[in-house]
């Protein structure tokens, strides 16, 4: 669950530290006061987009940390080792913004990507914003929440892998039929280029030898000569350094018994000649070694040239040549089947048959999910004050299948009884769209694995009865989870099991959000304000006394 959130320099708010607690909680205040800007500071943390506009007035970056518990086993705990992330009792998430726009991230005071943070909070938290309803109204949505509800997401994916994969082998076997001469031409083309890379045999390693030897033998009568010259100097004419030093040393060694100020360079000039001996010793070995080789020097300048040719036809580099061999090789053996029909056909074939595997059985999946979401939605319907009405969820068959399965997923409703189910968007008003919508992510967020579930204002359009029921689901969803409900409605805010008041404060100019962690009393004025509006009377305040139970 969520423990703590620090916010900086975010929208209006300067510095904000909250610390939260289980169960249901609440959070309201005026319209305009910021209660929705907790929920955007989160969404942040949890790897939303963001630009410069977040950033409060005048400030250079911004700033937000969330705080989560980390339960030991857990999926997350496994997720956070597998990703090089400290998995200790918390997951600590980080974001900061500057003036720029660019962001940072880290988990657990570890570098993290966007992606990364999207991953984390998948096990973290679910937000639901207030605009969701509207979202139930494409059928991609729809879809996809279905899939997530009965746990499909991944099958799915893989499905529209297997689609894909079974697609590209139709379109090439009928490109094949269509135009056999063209490929043939090409086929020959690329066989020859084939083998001639293969022929070339690039292997990075010995490109770098093979320039290196090259270097080495282009310059091998300077190197001998260079040698030659050393050594003449140092050891093999009359005046050769090595006899100098010796004589040097030879001066010094009998003068140290008179005064001990000689050691020290008689010492040195000793070492000298140990290291010129050595030098003169290294030099003679190598010039042993080396050697003149005018046909090796050929050899190596004419695969070097070869490769050059190659790359520069390919217009690459050297380097990129086995990527290229790889390119080609493909494409022929795609071509050789495209020219023999049967095995091209048998190719795709399987691959249809992967697909139709995979597509069955998330059909199936979709099947059963479908009926028990209808029902379920359905009685949340009653619960909402919507007695009689109906929620179904279709499959429409699609003969030659489709990216996302072997069916199209549809929402109907029937509102009112006696009236047949129609799709979502040309029925529902939008009270029961919000109604409809909120008894759909509730159930969705029953089965959903968060322990943080966020609701951002998801009761908009409803009031009375249908309120004080909608609280009443999020106070049995607090029982399991931690919810959080950013919420206009007194009946919604009374359920709760804590609650806090946002407001806009005014100083120096400026504005500022700040929050306020309510007591019994201070519920009861919040919620008699919910009430009452303006003028809080001692008749608000006794209703607000009877809808908290105080």
């Amino acid at each position: 669950m969520l423990r703590r959130l620090f916010i900086r320099d975010f929208v209006i708010v300067d510095r904000l530290e909250l610390e939260f607690e289980a169960g249901f909680g609440a959070l309201t205040g005026e319209t305009g006061a910021g209660k929705s800007i907790l929920v955007d500071a989160l969404s942040l943390a949890l790897g939303e987009r963001a630009d410069a506009t977040v950033l409060r007035t005048g400030a250079e970056r911004a700033e937000v940390s969330a705080e989560f518990d980390v339960e030991a086993g857990s999926a997350l705990a496994q997720w956070l080792r597998e990703n090089d992330f400290d998995a200790d009792a918390v997951c600590l998430l980080r974001r900061v913004v500057d003036a720029g726009g660019r962001s940072r991230a880290t988990i657990n005071g570890s570098p993290a990507t966007l992606t990364q943070l999207r991953q984390a909070g998948e096990f973290l938290a679910d937000i639901h914003g207030q605009h969701a309803y509207h979202a139930l109204l494409r059928a991609d949505a729809q879809r996809a929440l279905l899939d997530a509800q009965i746990g499909a997401t991944a099958l799915a994916v893989e499905t529209a892998e297997k689609f894909r994969a079974w697609r590209h082998l139709r379109d090439a076997r009928e490109r094949a039929e269509q135009d056999v001469s063209a490929m043939a031409r090409e086929k020959e083309m690329l066989d020859w280029q084939v083998k001639e890379l293969r022929t070339l045999a690039f292997e990075p390693g010995r490109w770098l030898d093979d320039n290196q030897e090259q270097r080495r033998l282009a310059h091998a009568a300077s190197l001998l000569e260079g040698a030659t010259a050393a050594l003449a100097i140092l050891d093999e004419n009359e005046a050769a350094v090595t006899g100098q030093i010796d004589d040097a040393a030879a001066k010094l060694r009998p003068l140290t018994d008179y005064d001990e100020a000689l050691k020290e360079p008689a010492e040195l000039l000793d070492a000298a000649r140990i290291q010129l001996g050595e030098a003169v010793h290294a030099l003679s070995r190598y010039r042993e070694r080396l050697e003149l080789e005018p046909e090796r020097l050929a050899e190596l300048e004419a695969r070097i040239e070869a490769v050059m040719a190659a790359a520069r036809k390919h217009r690459v580099a050297p380097e990129e040549l086995p990527e290229v061999l790889a390119r080609l090789e493909a494409r022929l053996e795609e071509l050789t089947l495209a020219a023999d029909p049967a095995a091209l056909a048998e190719k795709e074939q399987a691959a249809q048959a992967a697909y139709d595997k995979l597509a069955q059985r998330l059909s199936a999946m979709r099947r059963k999910g479908a009926a028990e979401l209808s029902a379920a939605v359905t009685e949340g319907m009653q619960q909402l004050a919507m007695v009689g009405g109906r929620f179904e969820i279709t499959l429409n068959a699609l003969p030659e299948g489709a990216a996302h399965g072997q069916e199209d997923v549809g929402f109907l409703v029937a509102a009112n009884p006696g009236q047949p189910p129609r799709p979502l968007a040309k029925v529902a008003s939008g009270g029961e769209l919000s109604r409809i919508g909120l008894a759909i992510q509730v159930i969705a967020s029953t089965a959903g694995v968060a322990p943080t579930l966020i609701f951002d204002e998801v009761d908009v359009g409803i009031g009375g009865r249908v309120a004080e029921i909608v609280g009443q689901m999020l106070a049995k969803l607090g029982h399991q989870r931690q919810v959080l409900c950013v919420t206009h409605l007194p009946q919604v805010a009374a359920q709760a099991d804590w609650q806090w008041s946002i407001a806009k404060e005014t100083s120096d100019g400026s504005t500022y959000s700040r929050v306020r962690v309510l007591d019994a009393a201070g519920r009861v004025e919040e919620v008699a304000r919910m009430l009452g509006g303006v003028k809080i009377t001692d008749t608000t305040r006794k209703h607000a006394r009877e809808m908290l139970g105080v």
